[in-house]
């Protein structure tokens, strides 16, 4: 049966992004740090990020996340979903504008609908695999609080980014029921029933 997952790293002062993130900065000042674990795996991490590429049936983004895949640092035949895995499972990106000119035109279709259309398109194309959302910060959150996820995958880094894009500004409140943890020596992973 298909999941939904939301799946995203964060420093331990809960940001997604360093501060100034954009296409010509990718992750921020100091936000390449929240992805050691997938880009520089020791054994547990090569097993999460394997573990988690195989289940993947479709991903979803938002358009500032999109931006930074796009650009030309983004992905590329080496490295994409999946860091150096470069798995091309079906992108959906939530926008209200889809851009006019798009690098890798090939993977990625545009949802002008909402995140509850993305989700439900991806359940549909999924093939009982996982529906991944991965990010930005906004688009996890925003599925989080209209109901949408069904476990929380946080890759807890072990940094301290001083500013960025926060995952949880603003927050609902809400309980969740920890399922799994793994640490290595590059992050936490925990794994969160939504309910």
């Amino acid at each position: 049966m298909t999941k939904v997952v939301a799946d995203i790293s964060v420093s331990l002062d809960g940001f997604v992004t360093g501060p100034e993130p954009g296409p010509a900065q990718g992750l921020g000042r100091g936000g390449e740090a929240l992805h050691t674990w997938a880009l520089r795996p020791d054994a547990i991490d090569r097993a999460v990020l394997e573990e988690s590429v195989a289940a993947t049936g479709v991903v979803i983004m938002g358009r500032r996340l999109f931006d930074q895949i796009d650009a030309p640092d983004g992905w590329n035949d080496e490295m994409g979903y999946g860091a150096d895995l470069a798995a091309e499972p079906p992108v959906l990106v939530v926008t209200r504008n889809p851009p006019e000119k798009v690098r890798l035109a090939d993977r990625m279709t545009f949802v002008v609908d909402g995140i509850a259309s993305a989700v439900a398109k991806g359940i549909a194309v999924a093939e009982d695999r996982d529906v991944v959302i991965m990010g930005g910060g906004e688009t996890v959150r925003t599925a989080i609080e209209a109901g949408l996820v069904d476990e929380l995958r946080l890759h807890l880094s072990p940094v301290l980014l001083g500013g960025g894009v926060p995952l949880f500004d603003r927050a609902a409140p809400r309980a969740l029921r920890q399922i799994h943890v793994r640490s290595s020596g590059h992050a936490t992973h925990l794994t969160y029933r939504v309910d």
